[in-house]
């Protein structure tokens, strides 16, 4: 395990919107680690917010709904102005495994990548956590994708990811909704930044998949990445 000191450099970044439910416990545990935790309330109607009173870590709000992407810039910017060393994107309805963290910044501390995205691809047991019909949209997303960014992965949608501060300074996401996912992708190949997949366990619960991408919104993704293809 890292020291203590390292861990509170690395800064968590979860885009929180109406999860008043479940985002306590999806901080806890990595509080628990040491880490220096970052929730962005992109204007939840709800008590989002006032769930996380009295803990130890930051929370700032968007007044304006934005989206993930732009909660998730929000956050990145507030961590690299605060001496972060590394920066992970986790998601806040407690689909991710906090333990799976340190694997993702192993590459990191060893100089071996810039960025790196987890998949719930390289490992048998993680596959068959995965709905058939959401394996079936991801599969999609991974060719459509790899045509739009011209970057192959094993999972395109995984919204776990881990980068140093010098790579966040250099990503700076426009796509404030779901299409996130695919532009970060697009300026981690323009930054020229080293990427690397590691496997993540993801927790499905009724909970997460009531809240997790529908195919009409992948449909509403590509045609996003499309229309900036074209007028960009």
């Amino acid at each position: 395990m890292p020291p203590a000191s390292e861990n509170r450099q690395t800064f968590v970044v979860i885009a929180a919107h109406n999860e008043a439910r479940v985002i306590r416990a999806s901080v806890e545990p990595l509080l628990a680690l040491g880490y220096s935790v970052v929730v962005v309330d992109d204007a939840s109607t709800d008590d989002t917010s006032a769930r996380l009173r009295g803990m130890p870590l930051h929370v700032l709000r968007h007044r304006i709904n934005l989206g993930q992407g732009a909660a998730l810039q929000t956050g990145m910017e507030f961590a690299c102005a605060h001496a972060a060393r590394f920066i992970v994107h986790f998601d806040a309805d407690g689909q991710h495994n906090p333990a799976d963290i340190d694997a993702l910044l192993a590459p990191l501390r060893a100089g071996e990548a810039d960025v790196v995205l987890g998949s719930r691809f390289l490992r048998a047991e993680d596959r068959a956590r995965v709905p058939a019909r959401r394996r079936t949209l991801l599969r999609a997303g991974v060719v459509v994708n790899g045509l739009l960014t011209g970057v192959w992965l094993s999972d395109a949608h995984n919204g776990m990811r881990a980068m140093t501060a010098g790579a966040a300074a250099r990503i700076d996401m426009r796509e404030n909704r779901f299409a996130h996912a695919s532009e970060i992708l697009q300026l981690i190949r323009r930054a020229h930044l080293r990427c690397v997949e590691r496997p993540t366990t993801i927790v499905y619960t009724v909970y997460s998949m009531e809240k997790g991408q529908s195919a009409l919104n992948a449909v509403k993704i590509v045609f996003d990445l499309l229309l900036r293809r074209m007028f960009r």
